[in-house]
Parts: C-alpha cells; structure tokens; sequence
C-alpha cells in the first residue's frame, strides 16, 4: 500500500519492480546524487522514473529488508511470466516476492487485491452510507496524482511522472470528491482552459525539466535537506532549524549541538541585557535545534538499512 502511494505505480508495475530498478541521477550543477526508481513499460510502453523521496525509501528498505535471504543477505532470483507478452522473464531480484510453503513466488495481482481487501475487512473502514469501503490497487495511483497536483506540481509534469499519453487523463485522476463537486470542479478547469494560452497544458520543455530537478538541488542545506514541495517557498526564511521539514543529516549533529550552545548563550545574554524581543524568537529556534538532535537521536536508535545501488556498466 505504502508504495502505490508514493510512486502511483499500476499493479503490473509495481509487481515487475526489481532491486536493479534503483538507480542514481547526478545532477549536472552541483554532482550530488538523486536516487531514483526505475519503472519498466506497460500500458503506454514508455520507461519512466520516479524520484525517490525519504517516505520512500523507508519504505524500499523495509521491502528489501523482508525479502533478503537471511543467510547470505541477498534477494532471490525469481523468473516470473508475463501475461501480456506471454513468455517468462529472466532470473532477477523481484521486490515483491514471498515464501510460499518453502518455495519463493512472485505476487500476483489477485493476491495484493485479496490482501488489501483482507486488510480492509480488519480495520472495518466503512463509506458515508455505514457500508464496508472497497479499495483497488489502482485507488492509490489516483491518490498519488491527487496529492502531487495539491502539492503544487504542475499538471504537465505530473502527465510524465504518472506516464499518462494524455494530460486530461491526469486531471481526471485528479479528483477524490462527490460527484458533483468533480463535475463543478472539471467545468472550472474547461472555462479556465479556453481562457488560458495553450502552452500551459502541453509536454514539458528541456528548461521546465531542469527548474525542476533544480528545485532538489536547492533542498540541501547545511545541516540537511528541506522537504518543502515543488513551486512552495520558505514559510522560515530559511531558519532550518525551527522547520518541520528540514530532515536533519546524522553526520551534521555536532553542527546542531553547536547551534544549540550559541543559542542558550544567546538566550542568557539576551536575558542579561534586557533584550526581550529577542528573547522569545531565540528560545523557538532552541526548541526547533533540540527537536532536530532528538530525531537524529531517535532515528540512531534503530537498525540501519544498507540499500545498496546497483551500477550501471
């Protein structure tokens, strides 16, 4: 369910997901190296790749975690069939696999949609009218295009990232409310498209994909990587630690203790002199740096997960 979610990948993909799908993009201004997903063709026969971001990577890990064999630490080879192209698919290290009675098999779509019904059944989710709330794997793909478009993502690069043919195809995953909100809401966006130029519902340029993959190479910052989404600004004017976005990096804890320390210094001269005004922005930027060294903190506490990156040659 996790990955649906934060891919928008169709269940074909999802189950055809390999470790050797995780590759690397470095970005061309500042080096730094951009973890990404491989997704292989299906409905549009179009490769595509999708950013990982830090909710999926957990994710990823725990996967890669569940399926690695506990004696040699590595994933299975599995063949599995293709029932499009019917023919069987060479070895390699499928994701999504599991341990059926001693043999190791590939997930099917039928088992992902009985467990998540199964799933559904326990927690006992019902709809507005009290009756038990159906959820099809290809649910949480509409959820993905929903949350991106929210987020500010514009619709034409959200077109790519989904590997839709068709931006009206995006727009109409883009809706998760009653019936006559969407039609109201679709009504708006045909009004404002004939009074909108034409080039803002179109294929990204060149210049559009680089501003967007600039937006990563702005996320980092001293003490680790802002968060914030796409086309979104810096609600801290970039006092990172009083954020909840900022993801502190481990290796930069003795920078935030440091910060720390000059803040509870600044604090008692603060206090010394009278200054009260500055009193009360120190201390929330205290609260946010021990904030900050308690994740890092909590997140030492558990155990690491080696990901690995395969090489391309």
């Amino acid at each position: 369910m996790e990955f649906l979610r934060h891919t928008g990948a169709r269940i074909e993909e999802m189950l055809e997901i390999s470790h050797h799908a995780m590759i690397q993009y470095r970005l061309p201004t500042t080096s730094e190296i951009v973890p990404l997903l491989q997704i292989a063709p299906s409905k549009t026969d179009q490769e595509r790749v999708v950013l990982v971001s830090p909710e999926l990577a957990d994710v990823l890990a725990t996967i890669i975690r569940r399926v690695r064999d506990p004696r040699t630490g590595a994933i299975p080879l599995l063949s599995a069939y293709d029932y499009e192209e019917r023919l069987w698919n060479p070895p390699s290290p499928l994701l999504f696999q599991w341990d059926r009675g001693g043999e190791r098999s590939r997930m099917s779509g039928e088992f992902i949609r009985s467990a998540l019904g199964e799933v559904l059944a326990f927690i006992d989710l019902t709809d507005s009218t009290g009756q038990p709330l159906a959820f099809a794997p290809h649910d949480f793909r509409r959820l993905f295009i929903t949350d991106a478009i929210r987020s500010g993502l514009p619709p034409h690069i959200a077109q790519v990232v989904a590997g839709h043919a068709n931006i009206n195809t995006t727009m109409g995953y883009n809706a998760i409310y009653p019936e006559e909100t969407i039609e109201a809401h679709r009504a708006f966006i045909a009004r404002r498209r004939s009074l909108r130029p034409a080039e803002e519902y179109r294929t990204p340029t060149d210049a559009e994909w680089e501003d967007f993959l600039g937006h990563f190479e702005r996320r980092k910052v001293s003490v680790g990587t802002c968060a914030r989404a796409y086309g979104t600004a810096c609600v801290h004017e970039h006092a990172c630690v009083r954020c909840s976005l900022l993801r502190p990096d481990p290796a930069q804890r003795g920078r935030l203790i440091e910060i720390r320390d000059n803040l509870i210094d600044r604090i008692a001269e603060a206090e010394q002199e009278g200054w009260l005004g500055e009193i009360e922005g120190l201390r929330i930027s205290l609260a946010g740096a021990d904030s900050k060294i308690s994740q890092i903190d909590t997140a030492a506490a558990g155990e690491p997960v080696l990901l690995g990156m395969p090489a391309q040659r």
